[in-house]
């Protein structure tokens, strides 16, 4: 194989390896990430209104040792569930993830998440056009971020 054959190929394999990173990257929601306040992050979610649901399970601990490692399970059983949101509001940045599910896929994760101090863990769900809402209390002992 020639040397130039040889790097166009390598080139254009890169090309279509970072393809799917660079399509993933568009998709990042800059305004909603970077909020430091809870309303804010919910209008760069585009959430205008939501409603309280206990089909969401929420499973973290009440007492978090340590901050910097809380591990949460969320379960929404919501029917079409799109999205699930994380939020802390007393962290620096209020939005901790926003995970988007395919048709199919099991509305269900579990993270680990950091958390400055004693605040409420918030999870939105979206289904359709309606957002959904619970959350969960964590006392922090030894902060996580700051």
């Amino acid at each position: 194989m020639q040397r130039r054959e040889f790097l166009k190929l390598l080139t254009g394999a890169i090309a279509a390896i970072m393809l799917p990173i660079n399509a993933l990257a568009a998709v990042w929601n800059k305004a909603a990430f970077e909020a430091n306040k809870l309303a804010d992050a919910e209008k760069g979610l585009a959430v205008d209104s939501e409603t309280s649901s206990k089909e969401i399970e929420i499973i973290a601990p009440d007492r978090a040792e340590n901050g910097a490692i809380v591990q949460i399970e969320i379960t929404s059983r919501i029917p079409n569930t799109e999205s699930i949101s994380v939020l802390v509001e007393h962290n620096p940045t209020v939005l901790i993830g926003n995970f988007v599910f395919s048709n199919g896929a099991l509305p269900y994760l579990v993270t680990r998440i950091k958390m400055a101090e004693t605040s409420d863990i918030k999870i939105i769900v979206k289904a359709g056009d309606s957002y959904f809402t619970a959350s969960k209390n964590v006392v922090v002992l030894e902060n996580g971020c700051g």
